[in-house]
């Protein structure tokens, strides 16, 4: 029989506060915490609840700003994003897709509702997600991943649960992102009052993100917007629903034994690496958008 794997503790959200002027999000972690090792290799994570914006002729979003050392995976569940990024990746994510861009050696990018949503307005909703990157890879090159919906496996846990497959290895299937290091990545939604067994990789860490509902594990609770931490050690969780259907983030990995120094938009590894990365992105070694 599998051993579980301990919840090491459960986090709430903090305020709610405005990326440029297009994502109103609450940070779920970020690199800065007292508990940054256990979530290693992840290292942020914002959320925007949904929320309606009207109809609009002003561009909504976040303009030209920076990245080195780590990537950025944004999960869109509704709204549309257009982006742009001076490594010549860019496309257009709906509801269901995901982005995943690896800034590596840096690169400036944009964000912004598209076009045609920002005119039609409606909900936004989306996550994005900051992964670190070893340092053997930190001044690699640059890469692009943008995935639609239905290239992402399905994948039935039992009668009440299913989940999909977006990175990494999972019952047997391959998710379609591509990774650095060992990470799995799956959102899940469980019907109402059923329980949910998943296994993960040993000595790995765990977080699960809870966007809809409630769930129960090991006769603690976790709300919307709550994470949930787990011990590197053991493989399997146990879930249950609340008195609605939930919808959950699952994120797990393979540590980065590294130090990791981070200043705003830059994650290295020395203090000196994030003084160079300033330098040169001022001095438009990043690459620059052109208008």
């Amino acid at each position: 029989m599998e051993e579980n794997k301990k919840i090491k503790f459960i986090q709430g959200p903090v305020e709610e506060h405005w990326v440029g002027n297009g994502f109103r999000v609450h940070t779920i972690f970020h690199p800065l915490l007292e508990f940054s090792t256990c979530i290693s290799p992840f290292i942020l994570m914002d959320y925007a609840p949904p929320k309606d914006f009207p109809p609009s002729d002003e561009k909504k979003g976040v303009g030209e700003h920076p990245h080195r050392g780590f990537e950025t995976v944004t999960f869109v569940y509704s709204g549309e994003i257009d982006h742009r990024d001076s490594g010549g990746g860019g496309g257009k994510i709906g509801p269901g897709d995901v982005q995943w861009m690896t800034a590596a050696k840096g690169l400036v990018h944009e964000e912004f509702h598209s076009k045609e949503f920002t005119r039609k307005g409606g909900e936004v909703e989306m996550v994005q997600l900051w992964v670190n990157l070893p340092k053997k890879d930190k001044m690699g090159p640059h890469r692009y991943q943008g995935v639609k919906d239905k290239e992402f496996p399905r994948v039935e846990i039992n009668d009440s649960s299913k989940a999909r497959l977006i990175a990494g290895f999972f019952e047997g299937k391959k998710g379609p992102c591509e990774t650095h290091t060992k990470i799995t990545i799956f959102d899940m939604e469980i019907e109402k009052n059923k329980d949910c067994s998943i296994s993960l990789e040993d000595k790995t860490n765990t977080l699960i993100f809870v966007l809809r509902g409630q769930v129960s594990c090991q006769n603690e609770k976790a709300n919307e917007k709550d994470i949930i931490v787990f011990e590197k050690e053991g493989h399997r969780i146990d879930l249950r629903a609340g008195d609605k259907k939930a919808k959950v983030l699952v994120l797990s990995g393979e540590p980065i034994d590294e130090p990791v120094f981070s200043y705003g938009p830059f994650v290295m590894n020395t203090k000196e690496e994030i003084l160079q990365a300033i330098e040169d992105y001022n001095s438009g070694k990043m690459g620059r958008l052109k208008t």
